[in-house]
C-alpha cells in the first residue's frame, strides 16, 4: 500500500461503513479538464485577464464593472461555457459514490458544470456561485434562453455580448458575481444538511471566498475531514482537527486511490475511458477516427495484393489470405466504431 493510501484509508474506511460523503469543491478540481483556476501563477484565469484592460483583475467578475464594461467577461465566458470541457476523474469519482448510495451533497463555487455532465444528479448540486443554466438582463431582470445568449456571444455586430431584446441592457448568466448575494437554496440546503456531515472531502479550493470558506469550519466534530489540495488552507491551517485527513496532492490521484481502497478503481477507469468519447474534445476524436481509418487502408492494400497474387515482399498469396481474413472482423469493428465518433 502506498503512503498515500495509507493517509487515506480512515475516509475509505468511513464510506465502507456506511457514512456518506459531502463535497465542498473548488475550481482545482477542474483543471485537469483544460479549465484553469483563479490564482496559479501564469496559468490562473486572474492571470490571464490581468492581461487585459482591468483596473483589477477580479474586476472580471464584479457586477459593478460587469455593467459597465462586460466584454472582458465574455472573452472569459466563452472558453468556460458547458460543453468546452469534459469532465475529470475527480468528478466521475463523486457520480460512483451517488451510484452506490454513499453521496449526501455536493457544494461546489464552480461554474463549469462538471458534475452534472459526470452523471450527478441536480438533487445532490449546490451551486454556491450560480451556474450558466438559466440568464438574465441585469436591468429588468427579464430572462433569454442560453440558445439565444450563445447567438449574441457570436454575433461579430453585437462585439459578441448579449443584450436584452426588452430594455437593451446587458445579460449575463446566472452565476454569482462580487457584488451580488449567493443562490437562496445555498442557505437553505446548508441549514438542512450542515449537522448531518459525515465525511467532508473539501478539495481543490483555497477556502478564500466567503461564506463557502466557513463551511468546513461549521461540520461537526464528529465528522472526518478530508483536504485534497496542493497545500494546508483556511480552517484546516488555522484551527486544525486530530481527525483531519490531509492529501496534499492532485485532486484526480486522490480520486484514483480512493476508488482502488473502495474497490472501485476498475469502475472509474471503465467510466472515464468511456465517458472521453462522449465528451471529449473534436481534436481527440479526429487523432481517434485517422488512427482507425489508416488501418482501414492497410487492410484495403492487403486485400488489393491477395487479389494480385502475392504481396509487395513476394508473399505468396495462399500465406496472406488466412490473415487478411482474420482482419475482416477487426475492420467491421472499426467502421462501426468511426460511426460512433463521427456523430
Amino acid at each position: 500500500m502506498s503512503d498515500i493510501e495509507v493517509t487515506l484509508k480512515p475516509i475509505a474506511e468511513a464510506i465502507k461503513n456506511g457514512k456518506k460523503v459531502t463535497f465542498f469543491n473548488g475550481a482545482g478540481i477542474s483543471t485537469s479538464a483544460g479549465i484553469p483556476d483563479f490564482r496559479s501563477p501564469d496559468t490562473g484565469l486572474y492571470a490571464n485577464l490581468a492581461k487585459l484592460d482591468l483596473p483589477f483583475a477580479e474586476a472580471v467578475f464584479d457586477i459593478d464593472y460587469f455593467k459597465e464594461n462586460p466584454k472582458p467577461f465574455y472573452t472569459l465566458a466563452e472558453e468556460l461555457y458547458p460543453g468546452n470541457f469534459a469532465p475529470t476523474k475527480f468528478h466521475y469519482f463523486i457520480k460512483l459514490l451517488q451510484d452506490q448510495n454513499s453521496l449526501r451533497r455536493v457544494y461546489t463555487q464552480n461554474i463549469d458544470t462538471l458534475e452534472r455532465l459526470a452523471g450527478v444528479e441536480d438533487k445532490y448540486i449546490v451551486e454556491a456561485h450560480g451556474s450558466f443554466a438559466r440568464n438574465h438582463c441585469v436591468d429588468c431582470h427579464k430572462e433569454m434562453d442560453t440558445e439565444t445568449l450563445r447567438q449574441h456571444m457570436k454575433d461579430s455586430s453585437k462585439d459578441g455580448i448579449p443584450t436584452c431584446e426588452h430594455c437593451h441592457g446587458y445579460v449575463k448568466p446566472d452565476i454569482v458575481f462580487f457584488g451580488e448575494g449567493l443562490p437562496a437554496d445555498f442557505f437553505e440546503k446548508w441549514d438542512h444538511d450542515s449537522h448531518r456531515v459525515e465525511v467532508a472531502i473539501v478539495a481543490g479550493t483555497s477556502l478564500t471566498v466567503q461564506p463557502f470558506a466557513f463551511l468546513p469550519a461549521e461540520v461537526s466534530k464528529k465528522s472526518i475531514r478530508l483536504l485534497v489540495n496542493k497545500e494546508k488552507v483556511g480552517d484546516f491551517q488555522h484551527h486544525p482537527r486530530k481527525s483531519d485527513v490531509l492529501a496534499l496532492h492532485d485532486c484526480d490521484l486522490v480520486a484514483e486511490k480512493l476508488c482502488a481502497l473502495l474497490g472501485l478503481e476498475e469502475k472509474l477507469n471503465e467510466l472515464y475511458e468511456a465517458e472521453r468519447v462522449k465528451y471529449g474534445k473534436h481534436e481527440d476524436k479526429e487523432i481517434v477516427l485517422h488512427d482507425i481509418e489508416d488501418r482501414l487502408k492497410e487492410d484495403a492494400n492487403l486485400k488489393e495484393e491477395v487479389t494480385n497474387g502475392e504481396t509487395k515482399d513476394g508473399a505468396k498469396k495462399e500465406e496472406v489470405k488466412e490473415e487478411a481474413k482474420k482482419d475482416e472482423k477487426e475492420e467491421t469493428e472499426l467502421e462501426k466504431l468511426i460511426d460512433k465518433l463521427s456523430l
